[in-house]
């Protein structure tokens, strides 16, 4: 084995852990040495005889003189000086090598040692790091030469989009370049300047943008570029040629947040800096240490067509690690006296933290400069003015106090005329798919105040006062008049939307604040405290106000299929017409029901309050009347209820038939309004229904017989006990159903999992002893079978099957002793015997009880499973999968093979699953069927740790998983937090809280605090959090083989 050629050991930095000791990383510089004085070597001057051809990000060449001993940083100093560039450190100078591969300048070696034939070849300028956002660009200047570089990556297919995307970027570089919209010019510029290869085709499209863009000046083009751009997946992307260890080829990158991995042009994971130890190359092989995690280490391979393109990608890891994720100039190395191991090479320039803090500290002058393709005007750059500002969204990178992640950046644009700007919505490419004009967005310019907040989407109402600002297609925005927005719902419902543009006092963006940080929260806690002494105390006015806010996220969830869905699927034409009309007409009529039933909880609660017709309060401080109306009309929507069986299983049938709705689906459940798996929303009509149940019998409960409101409460408590019992049988076999169909699309490998008779009883993960020791895999349980899968490193994030167990026949036992690894038993089956551990005695007993549990049952069962086994898995290698044996199965298999991207679909890391994998827990049916009993909706009071402030939040409870939003109204959530491993409890005296009713969040070192408004409301949220969370090893819900009305294909 030979030695590591290079080695970079990523220790923590600020970027990755707030709060630790600053490291500054390791230089090459001598000790007492600057960049400059290194740089003035060697001390004899030399005269200039070398001629250097340099491209500019304008195409173009200009030639310097230098000296044949010239280092890489002299260069770019004089290319920097000669363009009067102070944001320099985000530009380099790069050349294409022998082997045709671009290589960056290195500024610490000579360039006739870089460059092997310097006087023919041609060196060009481009921008070396990619930020996050255009806003923390400072200068003007520096945002036009980043617009150069999109408009290069453009016309060299570098930056990959959609066709609507492209032809919107070359609009506002046509808008920089040749001033507003005028036919004629358009089609001869376009005809006389290649934006792209083959642009003829959307030039229609160009122009239509291009006309839309009137009044706009050169600057404002340049950030709108800039303001698409990065959110497209492409973004600043190059590609690395690899392959992975089972020889797939893939290409690597990377960016401020990672290293990437990419298939094709799809990303397919992503190694996050806060996640690497180490990264290192031998020879041709790339290698990224991970922290471990579990009892084993993370270590991935990648093999590059060369040991020097390997040493090339190293090197450039190197250096975005350090400019993005470290404070300060690397220190300078001490050198070694005799040997030297590896390569020393460290990035030597300033990290993006402290060019910031050099620009504004500096006070930057304005500086003409030419636009050597517009024929607009000349702009000048400066960073100290006041255009819009723009909410710096710096998701991987420095989040320190004045670092771009907590403050906007301002930067500046002259107009021409002093008239209020229109702003334009722009369109961003989120997913594969083209431009949805559903979805507007734009940013309005306000002066001085706090950045706007960036919204998508729909509103049903928008409180006053609040900050956010809506705008949308084809409706310029006159910010100094504003008052109101209509938006067309695409049910063409139309919602108006008041816009307060006094935002002085207003927080930070809610993409920022309400979740990932912890800034503001504080100035809401007195308002708080006088709301609270205004409210009624009774218990039951409490349990009201929780129907009305699971109402409220009920009618959210229905209107993800009404409203949503349907417009998908209206506008790619892709559910035939039966279908439509089986969903829409059952789902329709309810959703129409509770949106009035909604309307009435809210009047109801607002007299209950007594914010409205304060004299006739006694009179309706009660919810019985309202309760017992609204479950006798819902009693005439049981045959629509009854026919969700039959919903379900046709979309699962048409999805499986029609590859076009199939596509639909997928992409639907990328959007972030489709929280949960879309088919979940499908079953919340009768899981509705047990919620009323268990309401009312709260409030049965807390009343007595002789209370006005009790014989309401009890007779809407029998209508509704009438319903659920009717459709008790058809939910668990639906819930079993909807289980089954998102394993369908999380697993590779297998062809029919709903197979008649099958039920789901557990998934959770375990180790599985094999040649090389603990592997982690994936187990799944049903009542005819037990699955075994890895997490391969795919575009999906799906599991691959690695093995699969009959039942019948099956026996498991114990097996701490035999091993010596503890939690630890064996199962022996007909085909192979494995040994597998849990992470802790009660998971091992959890498992060990349902797999016995199952085994009786299958015992019982006429049907031997052998007879679904061989119609469901399916056999992707030729050979039985039972023939994989315990010594041939290996850390390798982690890695899924291609036929992995067969089935293309998004994941989300907070699927039961992916949570169950990480927190080495594991869940059965009995924990889905409480989760789906303990939901729960409402404001809290979020704190961390080591906050001061408290922060209001909308939070939603459901599928094992915490939901955040900023408020009720919000269509989707900001953020989320799995809950499964967690432990709720009452904060200690070493917590330091001194408020009421406050519960607390624990894992490992992650603790957070909520406050809720009420004794009430704070037991309830205990409640439901540990019933859903920490359940008991306990029996599966299946149901006798005699009264199954199973699904089938």
């Amino acid at each position: 084995m030979g030695e590591i050629e290079g080695t970079y050991r990523v220790l923590q930095t600020p970027g990755s852990r707030l709060g630790v000791q600053k490291n500054s990383g390791v230089s090459t510089l001598e000790p007492g040495q600057n960049l400059s004085t290194a740089m003035s070597s060697p001390a004899k001057t030399h005269e200039k005889d070398l001629q250097v051809k340099i491209k500019m990000l304008d195409n173009t060449v200009e030639v310097l003189d230098i000296e044949s001993k010239y280092y890489g940083q002299a260069l770019l100093t004089e290319v920097y000086k000669h363009l009067n560039l102070n944001e320099s450190d985000y530009f380099g100078i790069e050349f294409q090598n022998i082997q045709s591969y671009w290589i960056w300048l290195e500024p610490m070696k000579p360039v006739i040692k870089q460059v092997r034939r310097p006087k023919t070849t041609m060196l060009r300028l481009a921008v070396k790091f990619f930020p996050p956002d255009p806003g923390q660009l400072q200068e003007e200047y520096t945002r036009y030469l980043f617009a150069l570089q999109i408009k290069r990556d453009l016309a060299e297919e570098r930056l990959t989009c959609s066709d609507n995307t492209a032809a919107l970027l070359i609009s506002h570089l046509l808008q920089s370049e040749i001033g507003d919209f005028d036919e004629s010019e358009d089609r001869e510029h376009l005809k006389t300047n290649q934006y792209l290869p083959n642009q003829e085709r959307i030039q229609g499209k160009i122009l239509e943008f291009h006309r839309k863009h009137v009044g706009q000046t050169p600057a404002e083009s340049d950030f709108q570029v800039l303001e698409i751009a990065r959110k497209l997946e492409m973004y600043g992307i190059r590609f690395h040629l690899a392959s992975d260890r089972e020889g797939t080829k893939i290409n690597l990158a990377v960016s401020h947040m990672g290293v990437l991995v990419f298939q094709g042009n799809t990303k397919i994971n992503t190694f996050n800096w806060s996640k690497v130890r180490k990264l290192s190359f031998k020879r041709k092989r790339f290698l990224i240490k991970l922290h471990p995690e579990g009892p084993y280490q993370d270590t991935l391979e990648f093999l590059l067509g060369s040991r020097d393109e390997c040493k090339n990608f190293w090197k450039i890891c190197v250096e975005y690690h350090t400019f993005f994720r470290l404070f300060d100039q690397p220190k300078p190395k001490a050198k070694a006296v005799f040997f030297t191991r590896g390569s020393s090479f460290r990035y030597s320039g300033r990290t993006q933290k402290q060019l910031v803090d050099y620009i504004k500290d500096s006070g930057m002058r304005k500086t003409p400069y030419e636009r050597r393709h517009s024929k607009v005007r000349v702009s000048t750059h400066a960073s100290n003015t006041d255009v819009p500002k723009q909410s710096v969204a710096f998701t991987e990178g420095l989040r320190t106090p004045g670092s771009p992640a907590s403050a906007t950046v301002p930067f500046h644009s002259f107009h021409s005329s002093a008239t209020p700007t229109t702003v334009l919505p722009i369109f961003a490419e989120t997913s594969p798919s083209s431009l949805d004009p559903r979805v507007p967005y734009t940013r309005i310019p306000e002066k001085n105040t706090a950045a706007p907040v960036e919204e998508t989407g729909r509103k049903s109402m928008q409180q006053p006062g609040s900050p956010t600002f809506q705008s949308f297609q084809g409706l310029p925005v006159d910010h100094s008049q504003l008052s109101s927005l209509v938006l067309k719902s695409p049910l063409g419902l139309n919602t108006v939307f008041q816009v307060n543009l006094n935002a002085a006092g207003q927080g930070s963006s809610p993409l920022l604040s309400p979740v990932l940080s912890d800034a503001g929260g504080a100035r809401i806690e007195e308002d708080d405290e006088m709301k609270r002494k205004r409210y009624p105390t009774d218990k039951a006015y409490f349990i009201a106000k929780e129907i009305l806010a699971t109402e409220r996220t009920y009618l959210k969830d229905l209107e993800v299929i009404t409203v949503w869905f349907r417009s998908a699927v209206i506008k790619e034409n892709a559910m035939p017409e039966g279908l439509m009309t089986l969903l829409f007409s059952n789902i329709d009529p309810i959703y129409e029901f509770h949106r009035g039933f909604l309307k009435e909880i809210e009047q109801r609660l607002s007299l209950w309050e007594g914010r409205t017709n304060a004299h006739m309060k006694g009179d309706y401080q009660r919810i019985g009347d309202v309760m017992l109306r609204n479950m006798r009309t819902l009693k005439e929507f049981t045959s629509y209820l009854q026919k969700h069986d039959e919903v379900l299983t046709e979309l699962e049938k048409a999805t499986k038939r029609l590859k076009k709705l199939e596509m639909v689906y997928k992409e639907f459940e990328l959007q972030k309004v489709c929280y949960l798996p879309l088919n979940t929303f499908l079953l919340k009509p009768i899981q509705r229904l047990m919620h009323y149940k268990l309401i009312l019998g709260r409030l049965c409960k807390h009343y007595t017989a002789e209370h006005r409101d009790f014989a309401d409460c009890r007779n809407a408590l029998k209508e509704v006990t009438e319903m659920t019992s009717q459709l008790q049988h058809s939910l668990i076999r639906l819930e079993n159903f909807q289980k089954l169909t998102e394993l369908q699309h999380d697993l590779i490998g297998i062809d029919n999992l709903t197979a008649p008779g099958r039920e789901f009883i557990r998934e959770g993960c375990l180790y599985k002893l094999t040649k090389k020791g603990l592997q982690q895999r994936m187990f799944f349980l049903f009542s005819d079978m037990l699955l075994y899968t890895s997490k391969g490193v795919t575009g999906t994030n799906q599991f691959k099957i690695h093995g699969h167990l009959p039942l019948h026949g099956m026996l498991v036992e114990e097996s701490e002793n035999e091993w010596a690894v503890p939690h630890c038993f064996t199962i022996y089956s007909a085909q192979k015997t494995i040994v597998v551990a849990a992470s802790t005695r009660l998971e091992m007993g959890k498992w060990m009880e349902d797999l016995n549990m199952a085994i009786e049952m299958a015992k019982k069962s006429t049907e031997k499973s052998d007879t679904l086994l061989d119609n469901s898995v399916c056999n992707r290698s030729n050979r039985s999968s039972d023939e994989v044996s315990l010594e041939q199965e290996s850390e390798d298999d982690i890695h899924s093979s291609r036929s992995s991207l067969d089935r293309q679909s998004h994941h989300r890391a907070n699927t039961t699953m992916h949570v169950c994998w990480y927190r080495n827990t594991s869940v059965s049916m009995t924990d889905h069927s409480v989760a789906v009993e303990n939901q729960l909706s409402g404001y809290l009071l979020r704190k961390f740790k080591n906050s001061n402030g408290w922060q209001k939040l909308w939070v939603v409870f459901t599928n094992f998983c915490l939901f955040f939003y900023k408020t009720h109204q919000d269509d989707y959530p900001l953020a989320s937090l799995p809950l499964l491993g967690y432990a709720v409890s009452s904060p200690v005296e070493a917590d330091g809280i001194q408020k009421d009713y406050v519960f607390k969040l624990q894992f490992k070192s992650h603790v957070y605090f909520f406050r809720a408004e009420s004794k009430y409301t704070f037991e309830r949220w205990m409640e439901v959090i540990k019933r859903a969370t920490s359940s008991p090893a306990r029996s599966s819900l299946l149901l006798p083989q005699d009264k199954k009305d199973s699904h089938s294909d």
